[in-house]
């Protein structure tokens, strides 16, 4: 049998046909694209390098990004290779904790992934604003300068029939706001100092007050209307409340690991004072 299977290969090749072979294996995270003395690089190795990329380089042609990514393994693999024989208890650490950080990091993808549902950020919304007591939002103008009997001098024209717009334009020193006559637009609580937010809650409107001392000068301060402040929507705090689901989340499941954890301080005593002797990396 084997004889003939040698006649008929012969025959074969004579008559100039290809015998048939195996066909190549498709390429997985484990094919090696290099080895550089002996250290293998992967395609995965490749890939992962890429996802690491900001976006404007993923975005090249991939011959490109291929061939950049593959000569940037091989040089770090020789500078690896170079050093690795030579690190220091300090480099060591280091390695150790940026290994801890990324792995931790890993154990939270999920949470955070999970964490973030339709349902969650409308539960988060409607315990914002179930019993949100209704925000008052304040249109005003005034008129800063840089004394209180300047202050007053103003307000005494304002008295006599001046137009509000026209002094702050002339004399305020809130350049930006004075160009506007003085006009601030709408705002709510929060947003002003406090001498000033209480002198425009107190305020009557359409009735200049002031003068009110604040860190930045004196102000009249004229309120011109005010309105009820519609509660902003969902969409509009997507981000904001989905930022603070992950806050929980994560937080809720750092608490319950560390619950479930044996976890020993025996260094607790140690002087706080020693984290900055980089002296003890060296010994």
């Amino acid at each position: 049998m084997a004889k003939a299977m040698q006649f008929l290969a012969g025959a074969v090749l004579a008559l100039g046909l290809a015998l048939p072979v195996a066909a190549e294996e498709a390429p997985t995270a484990a094919t090696v694209v290099a080895v550089v003395n002996g250290t293998p690089i992967t395609l995965g190795h490749m890939i992962a390098a890429r996802e690491s990329l900001p976006e404007q380089y993923k975005s090249l042609p991939a011959d490109v990004l291929f061939k950049g990514i593959l000569d940037q393994l091989v040089q770090q693999t020789v500078l690896q290779q170079s050093a690795e024989a030579g690190l220091t208890k300090r480099d060591l650490l280091q390695l150790e904790n940026e290994r801890r950080g990324y792995i931790s990091g890993v154990a939270l993808q999920g949470v955070v992934a999970g964490a973030v549902t339709d349902e969650a950020l409308q539960a988060a919304y409607d315990a914002r604003f179930k019993d949100a007591a209704p925000q008052t939002e304040y249109s005003a103008a005034h008129i800063l300068v840089d004394s209180e009997e300047k202050a007053n001098e103003l307000k005494t024209q304002l008295e006599g029939g001046a137009d509000f717009a026209e002094l702050a334009k002339a004399n305020s020193t809130d350049t930006g706001s004075g160009a506007n006559g003085g006009d601030l637009g709408w705002f709510g609580l929060g947003m002003m100092v406090k001498p000033f937010e209480d002198a425009v809650v107190a305020a009557e409107v359409g009735k200049v007050s002031g003068p009110i001392k604040t860190d930045f000068g004196w102000h009249l301060i004229l309120v011109k209307e005010t309105r009820i402040a519609a509660a902003p929507t969902l969409d509009e705090l997507r981000d904001e409340l989905a930022a603070e689901i992950e806050q929980k989340a994560v937080e809720a499941k750092i608490a319950e690991l560390t619950a479930a954890a044996k976890i020993e301080k025996p260094g607790e005593g140690i002087d706080p004072a020693l984290l900055g002797d980089l002296t003890l990396l060296d010994k």
